[in-house]
């Protein structure tokens, strides 16, 4: 049975790792503690070199592997942050590294990985079946495999985020972690408490997979689905790292999608910084619970921010609906010259931008004489798009509105 890093293990790996992974800004955010109630501090993990927090873990590892190790190479599975990690590391050291990913991996974290050196494997449909193989292929191979997260070593590594917050804030009372496999959270836990036995630890889970929800609380839950938080969508959570947060009493948050969403968007408009949805969950979190962070000196960790451009893009916009600032209106007319006319001169007086028109005479209930005209615009604030609604219907139009929730 693996036996847990100690705090001296942390501190030893600080040293170990230090001058190879960045030790990045630990920042209060003045608008989302205004927003949240808290003072809310960021850890930037997202600005490592590979743009994850792995990296500590991973080269932790891979310094004390022997000659012999080195030689035959190492293998890893990840749904990709620790895959880029592993690899990156292994390339600065000479190692090879054959990377195991799943097939719905995001594009982005695939090509980072293989631009790296190592030999990507793509494999299942989930991070549990690449797991699987990439034991596999270690067996066949004699390659050396890197846990992502129920290795005391990577542990280790990774608690060397925790030192570095509290020697920015010591003054925190509350420390909200993003939870996959458990290797980050086992590894803040260890420390965190070792250097502030009375501090609050709080753990976060994609509301899809309470995987170590249940594992530590000994609950049963639905698991499965496609969330934003793939890097913490995780059907089985370690070992050790269960270990670890069932003996240090870690509670475990569960997040909702929408709240994923909506901490993703808050981050780049807020702190001009992208953060994937795992990434974003601590956030996502105190969102979704205020008045439990309310008056508290609350950190967060932007544990990665490998997030697919395209999926982001969407992201910002369904953000931007839910605001009301963009709308899809659907007005029936009748299907006569002037209709349009008609609609787009209440839109330019409301102060409104029109993005895109469809005509639906088709597929509608309407009558064969009337048509549907789809308006999507947008506008400074929901308030313009509520006039554009009144201005509409005042004019005789019937408005209808499309919404995301």
């Amino acid at each position: 049975m693996l036996e847990p890093p100690t705090i001296d293990d942390i501190r030893a790996a600080e040293q170990r790792i230090k001058g190879a992974v960045i030790r990045t800004p630990m920042l209060v955010s003045r608008t989302l503690s205004e927003i949240i109630g808290a003072e809310v501090w960021l850890k930037f993990e997202n600005l490592q070199f590979t743009a994850a927090y792995k990296e500590r873990g991973a080269l932790n590892k891979l310094l004390q592997l022997s000659p012999e190790e080195r030689e035959r190479g190492v293998i890893a599975a990840s749904a990709g942050n620790h895959a880029q990690a592993v690899a990156y590391h292994a390339k600065r050291l000479g190692i090879p590294a054959t990377i195991v990913m799943p097939e719905p991996t995001p594009t982005v974290k695939v090509t980072q990985t293989a631009g790296h050196g190592a030999t990507v494997v793509l494999h299942g449909d989930m991070f549990d079946d690449a797991f699987a193989k990439a034991r596999e292929l270690a067996l066949e191979n004699g390659y050396i495999f890197v846990h992502p997260f129920d290795d005391p070593q990577i542990i280790a590594g990774a608690g060397t985020v925790a030192v570095e917050m509290l020697e920015d804030a010591p003054e925190l009372d509350t420390i909200v972690v993003p939870i996959g496999g458990g290797g980050l959270m086992s590894g803040v836990s260890i420390a965190a408490r070792a250097i502030k036995p009375e501090i609050e630890l709080i753990g976060v889970e994609a509301e899809l997979y309470p995987s170590m929800k249940c594992a530590i609380e000994g609950c049963r839950m639905p698991l499965g689905g496609d969330t934003l938080a793939e890097g913490i969508a995780v059907k089985q959570p370690g070992e050790l790292t269960s270990r670890i947060l069932s003996q240090y009493g870690i509670g475990v948050a569960l997040v909702p999608e929408l709240e994923l969403e909506r901490a993703v968007a808050m981050l780049v408009g807020i702190e001009k910084t992208v953060v994937e949805g795992a990434g974003a969950a601590g956030i996502a979190a105190m969102l979704h619970d205020r008045e439990r962070f309310r008056g508290r000196k609350v950190a967060t960790i932007l544990c990665g921010g490998n997030i697919d451009t395209h999926l982001l893009a969407n992201v910002l916009v369904r953000d931007l609906v839910r605001e009301g600032r963009i709308a899809r209106l659907r007005v029936a007319v009748q299907d006569q010259p002037g209709a349009l006319a008609a609609i787009t001169r209440q839109v330019y007086e409301a102060g409104a931008n029109i993005i895109e028109i469809r005509h639906s005479r088709i597929f509608t209930a309407l009558p064969a004489k009337d048509t549907v005209i789809e308006v999507e615009c947008e506008a400074r604030d929901a308030q313009t798009i509520d006039d554009v609604v009144a201005r509409l219907e005042a004019a005789g139009f019937r408005v209808d509105r499309a919404h995301l929730d």
